[in-house]
């Protein structure tokens, strides 16, 4: 609607009609100055009528009929003839919709993009294509930005195998430039359009490197802090799984119970699941040779396809019983001492063990408990969950994880695994020592330390210490200054989110229209 302000405007009629609110309104009779020359005229050279869309209210979309003069330019030195006149905060030149929705229709592009923003504005009242919100999104003038002291560069995937770069500026935390393509020559032009960069954050790729030198060789470059433990986790994890066969000597050692003298195996036991496993192998297999085919075998046997496909492909029928991982915990594992204790008490209702645990805090069904006991009721003993070893990850997280944050299981688990594997240990104390330095960002040790690295007779180590070397001036500031590429992860993530919502099918302008104004308008509606 007209705002009350615009005294500029007389509305002379107001009806709705099919649902929309119209406005029929004139300019007043004021002197309008010239865009050109600023000379006010009043001198009247023709009128005519625009319409405006405005912002709905009540539910209905809003019509202007807006009847403008057009006027002569008396000025002496002024070479427009007539001109328009325009009405501040209703009319821009050109323009068929008020800069209020204008506005709206720009921000829901920005915020939702071409098919999201369409359907906002559907909602809104001011129906508008997605190819037209994606076209009034790229006309948006981006905000000027000047060179910043301290850049951050980084890289993030477009697609498939092709990367982009991102530039940031780590004092404002806001992005600069985006651009397809990871390449030096692409960054050192950019820093000689823009000289003036002080200080530049990024990971530890030799094309950044590269372009950096090339483009601005006065910048102290920063190799960051987080990817430079995130290498040596890398090839921490890369020694763990070298060392698979030591992990096994983590776990404590338990005196195996001895099994009943009248005890059977209990995979020779028969049960009614291993009688039902056979049953069906065999009938499957008695189709051998008849050129059925699995759909033909799965109908007439009245099976699910996927059934009988898995006993065709297995060679015995013992494949096909199901078994329990042998190393999953359950929530009846705390219990089970107390069920052998009942058992041998005299207590063989599953029913009131079930509900005896129930009262001590067990949740599980009375069905887990009746599985549980099945083995004694043959003489055999009850199962006991048995301790896994850890898996290379979880020892390559326990290795860099500072010790006072892991618990006594991990400490202990480590403390065995070190006795047996020396190799393990030397890693261990190489990572708190680096751990150390960025901690007090005291890089006084980093050559001794390679040096370790290099002693160590692990690979993985050795490679990283050479790899540290070619780079060690931009290590030595990203260990002992205050400058990281935080920053540039969190806009990447950022940038991650704004392809989701368009559903990857960005292209590179609208993807860097979107991702630059998105980070501005959140400054101005935080």
């Amino acid at each position: 609607m007209v705002s009350p302000h615009l005294k500029a405007v007389r509305v002379e009629r107001l009806w709705a009609e099919a649902g929309t609110v119209h406005v029929a309104a004139r300019t007043c009779e004021l002197r309008v100055a010239c865009p050109d020359c600023g000379h006010r005229s009043a001198r009247v050279h023709s009128r005519y009528s625009r319409t405006l869309a405005d912002v709905a209210v009540g539910g209905c979309p809003v019509l202007i009929s807006l009847v403008v003069r057009r006027l002569f330019c008396d000025g002496a030195v002024c070479g427009r003839r007539t001109f328009a006149e325009q009405v501040e905060g209703l009319t821009v030149r050109y323009q068929r919709r008020s800069p209020l929705l204008q506005h709206l229709v720009e921000m829901a592009g920005v915020l939702l993009a071409g098919r999201g923003g369409a359907r906002l504005l559907h909602i809104l009242k001011a129906p508008l294509s997605r190819t037209s919100v994606l076209f009034h999104l790229m006309r948006i003038r981006l905000p000027s930005s000047s060179t910043p002291r301290v850049l951050g560069v980084d890289d993030f995937a477009l697609y498939a195998d092709v990367y982009g770069t991102l530039l940031v500026d780590a004092d404002t935390r806001l992005p600069i430039e985006l651009w397809s393509g990871r390449d030096a020559e692409q960054l050192a032009a950019w820093l000689r359009t823009h000289p003036g960069v002080e200080v530049a954050c990024r990971d530890g790729s030799l094309t950044y490197r590269q372009g950096l030198t090339d483009g601005a060789p006065g910048a102290v470059q920063v190799s960051d802090r987080f990817h430079l433990w995130q290498g040596l986790s890398k090839r921490v994890s890369d020694i763990a799984a070298a060392h698979r066969g030591c992990l096994p000597s983590a776990i404590p050692e338990s005196e195996p119970a001895a099994p009943p003298p009248s005890a059977v195996s209990y995979e020779a036991a028969d049960t009614p699941a291993r009688r039902h496993a056979k049953r069906l192998f065999e009938a499957v297999h008695e189709y051998n040779g008849t050129a059925r085919s699995i759909s033909a075998i799965a109908r007439e046997l009245g099976l699910n396809r996927r059934t009988v496909a898995k006993y065709a492909r297995a060679g015995s029928w013992q494949e096909c019983v199901r078994r329990t991982p042998p190393g999953r915990s359950t929530s009846l594992d705390p219990y089970l001492e107390y069920l052998r204790q009942r058992w041998e008490e005299g207590e063989h209702t599953a029913t009131v063990l079930h509900q005896e645990i129930a009262a001590k805090g067990y949740l599980g069904h009375y069905q887990r408990v009746k599985m549980a006991i099945a083995p004694l009721r043959r003489g055999l003993p009850i199962d006991t969950p048995r301790e896994r070893p850890p898996s290379p990850r979880q020892v390559a997280r326990w290795i860099t994880t500072t010790p006072s944050r892991r618990g006594l299981h991990a400490t202990e688990t480590l403390r065995r695994l070190f006795a047996h594997c020396p190799e393990l240990a030397r890693t261990h104390d190489l990572v708190r020592q680096f751990a150390a330095m960025l901690d007090a960002r005291n890089a006084a040790p980093l050559p001794d330390w390679l040096d370790h690295l290099t002693d160590s007779r692990l690979p993985p180590l050795a490679g990283l210490a050479n790899a540290i070397r070619e780079d060690q001036h931009a290590v030595v500031q990203g260990i002992t200054t205050p400058y990281n590429s935080g920053v540039n992860e969190g806009r990447i993530t950022d940038l991650k989110l704004q392809k989701r919502i368009m559903a990857g099918r960005a292209g590179v302008p609208l993807l860097r229209q979107r991702v630059i104004l998105m980070a501005h308008l959140r400054r101005h509606y935080p």
